[in-house]
């Protein structure tokens, strides 16, 4: 029986060529010059990371991200921006209430009239992309396609590449590793980090993710036979030889990094289903923290 969560995660080509026809969420991400901060807790805290290196590579001016339930008030923003994907985790609506008073707050969540819309000066709501698991795998890649059209990108591919990747056969088989490591650089690390996480809430796996080139300086120690090593981004020779020399088997795909992390969603469902494990109710987690 088909997942729920897999039944999401093939869904994306869905919600991204939605998100890309639709109008442009550049607006309530912050203006040209705008000191914005970004924050989020757990899979929007990831999101968050990417947004900030993207919008500064965008050069539209300094971008901040936190977690939601680290940041407290310090350096001087003009807006804030809080993903929620329930518009209901009690840390992002902490960390509201700290906002100082005249600052932009805008709120990306999946569900309108939530108490994080309302307590946002703005709102973008991606309902189309809301899910039913407590996984998430399609609304941050929402979020994250939206964004990268507004500061820029040429997404006119993507959509179709996606489809047609997802339509494609796993390129490894999970049964042969109890070791998944992800890195990635400047935006990218966000989705790293994201897909590490799946690995660990669906399939409850030994999972970790590093800058890309920083693996050099001590992980690589752990990798061996077992390891997975996959690569977000361009594709570095140097490194890819430095991590098979550990023996360890290095996983690059020749796809946008959006559609390498929605292969690394598939990835974690399938692993989580060879262990007998259901990826849409993970050990100890529920859809949104309230506390």
């Amino acid at each position: 029986m088909t997942s729920i969560t897999a039944l999401e995660i093939s869904s994306q080509p869905d919600t991204w060529a939605r998100a890309l026809s639709g109008p442009s969420v550049a607006p309530l991400l912050g203006g040209p010059g705008e000191r914005v901060l970004i924050l989020g807790c757990g899979t929007s805290a990831f999101v968050a990371e990417s947004l900030a290196a993207l919008r500064e590579a965008a050069g539209l001016g300094h971008t901040d991200a936190a977690y939601a339930s680290e940041w407290r008030p310090g350096r001087p923003y003009d807006r804030v921006v809080a993903i929620s994907r329930s518009g209901t985790t009690t840390e992002v609506l902490d960390a509201l209430a700290r906002v100082d008073a005249g600052v932009v707050t805008a709120g990306v969540v999946a569900v309108a009239g939530t108490p994080v819309t309302l307590a946002c000066d703005e709102n973008l709501v991606l309902d189309y992309a809301d899910e039913q698991s407590v996984v998430q795998t399609r609304f941050p890649t929402t979020v994250l396609a939206a964004a990268r059209a507004a500061f820029g990108a040429d997404l006119s591919g993507l959509v179709a590449q996606a489809r047609d990747s997802l339509a494609q056969d796993l390129p490894v088989d999970v049964a042969d590793f109890d070791h998944f490591v992800y890195l990635g650089s400047s935006w990218t690390y966000g989705l790293a980090q994201e897909a590490a996480l799946k690995v660990r809430e669906a399939a409850q796996a030994w999972s970790e993710s590093y800058p890309a080139l920083d693996y050099r300086h001590g992980p690589i120690a752990v990798a061996g036979p077992r390891s997975l090593v996959m690569l977000f981004g361009d594709l570095d020779a140097a490194l890819v030889a430095d991590v098979e020399r550990t023996g360890a088997t290095v996983l690059h795909l020749d796809v946008d990094p959006l559609v390498q992390l929605a292969q690394a969603q598939r990835l974690a469902v399938r692993l989580a289903e060879t262990r007998g494990l259901s990826p849409d109710t993970p050990r100890g987690l529920t859809r949104s923290v309230v506390l």
